[in-house]
């Protein structure tokens, strides 16, 4: 499994997905879909327009990944995670193929979906890209709208060196005669977009260089805010080709995505006193954007229980946070963690000082002894660990 084991689970093809979906009767071919890929905010632009047309009165799918504690999250339609059964059936019903065709977690994963997806008649399936864009296993559907939410170095094993090589990979969710939002317009790589979307005659819109702000989410978090952008453009896109989005079902979904769809780890306060706080971000984007929220916070004390994967590049991370703070090294629990006496000596470098403790509950259990009422306790650097203590 790619979450377990990183770069060597990885397929870059696909040819084991359109021999699955030939399989199962192509069942990607029987609803309709919204394609997301992005380096960041893939998962909570998905999320965010799920609950959307969730309001609006469509019966609606969403496939994401990774889960955080449960396999099921990846899988939903309205909120509802699909079933063990389900699950056990599909694997018990398809082993022979599975095992004879050699497909991986993922593909396995994605051909599961959608299957469930056409069994259960959706109305509209919101399907995040697992890794790239053009040789990713979800790449297989011809969406009503293809959505790319913002570029930044991540996975540069798999997807390149530089913002345009990552940028060309992801630009291959674009489809023919198909509308693209693209999130952010980053001076780097919007003429790969440009490019793409004009070969391909796609009409292509910044979701950015729109005001549209006159809703409100509950998602937390100051990088929301270009998310919640990225969303409401895809939605006045999709508007203009027939589906019924009614303003106050717009303003009832953002304000419950978290209600409607049960998504979990982004800027998610656990505690009050002290304030707990943890967040998936583990990319120089993400944590960027974190770490700019962490600084408006107010505190006595600041405690960070940190543990990042292995292949994680941790020079262009690690200066991002803040040298005042007690950490607690851990490894998450998965054969990709990075040991925490690596990370605590790789962290010395960048003057972050701290304890190294067996595993991430450990950690977390102790910040909670140690911080009194006034202290902020922050949680991250991996999906890993905040699944952990969660």
């Amino acid at each position: 499994m790619y979450q377990k084991v990183g770069t060597a689970a990885f397929k870059k093809d696909l040819t084991n997905i359109l021999a699955l979906s030939k399989h199962l009767d192509n069942p990607h071919k029987k609803f309709s879909s919204i394609h997301v890929a992005g380096t960041n905010g893939k998962g909570s632009t998905s999320h965010m327009l799920a609950s959307v047309l969730q309001e609006a009165g469509y019966k609606v799918g969403l496939y994401t990944s990774p889960h955080l504690k449960d396999f099921r999250e990846r899988i939903k339609i309205n909120g509802q995670e699909i079933s063990k059964q389900f699950v056990t059936d599909f694997v018990k019903d398809n082993k022979a193929f599975l095992e004879q065709q050699g497909l991986s977690f993922f593909e396995m994963t994605v051909g599961m979906a959608f299957h469930y997806f056409a069994l259960q008649n959706v109305d509209v399936a919101i399907v995040e890209v697992g890794l790239g864009g053009r040789l990713d296993s979800t790449n297989i559907i011809t969406p009503v709208v293809s959505v790319i939410t913002n570029i930044s170095l991540d996975h540069t094993q798999m997807l390149g060196n530089t913002l345009v090589e990552i940028a060309t990979e992801k630009a291959g969710v674009i489809k023919p005669n198909t509308p693209v939002v693209v999130g952010e317009k980053q001076e780097e790589v919007a003429s790969v977009f440009i490019a793409r979307s004009k070969e391909l005659n796609s009409p292509i819109e910044f979701a950015l260089a729109h005001k549209n702000l006159d809703y409100q989410t509950d998602l937390n978090g100051i990088y929301q805010l270009k998310n919640f952008k990225t969303a409401n453009t895809v939605l006045n896109v999709i508007a203009q080709n027939d589906f019924i989005i009614p303003d106050k079902a717009i303003i009832k979904g953002f304000l419950n995505v978290v209600k409607n769809t049960g998504f979990r780890g982004r800027w998610q306060i656990l505690n009050d006193m002290p304030k707990v706080i943890c967040d998936t971000a583990h990319n120089l984007a993400g944590l960027t954007y974190v770490m700019q929220q962490l600084k408006k916070e107010v505190y006595e004390n600041l405690h960070i229980v940190l543990g990042t994967v292995a292949d994680k590049n941790l020079e262009f991370i690690l200066p991002l946070f803040p040298k005042n703070a007690i950490y607690y090294f851990c490894k998450p629990n998965i054969p990709r963690g990075l040991d925490a006496a690596v990370l605590q000596e790789k962290a010395l470098k960048f003057n972050l000082s701290g304890r190294v403790y067996s595993c991430v509950e450990t950690a977390y259990k102790s910040a909670l002894n140690k911080a009194l009422k006034k202290d902020f306790i922050f949680i991250g650097g991996s999906n890993f660990v905040v699944a952990e203590v969660l």
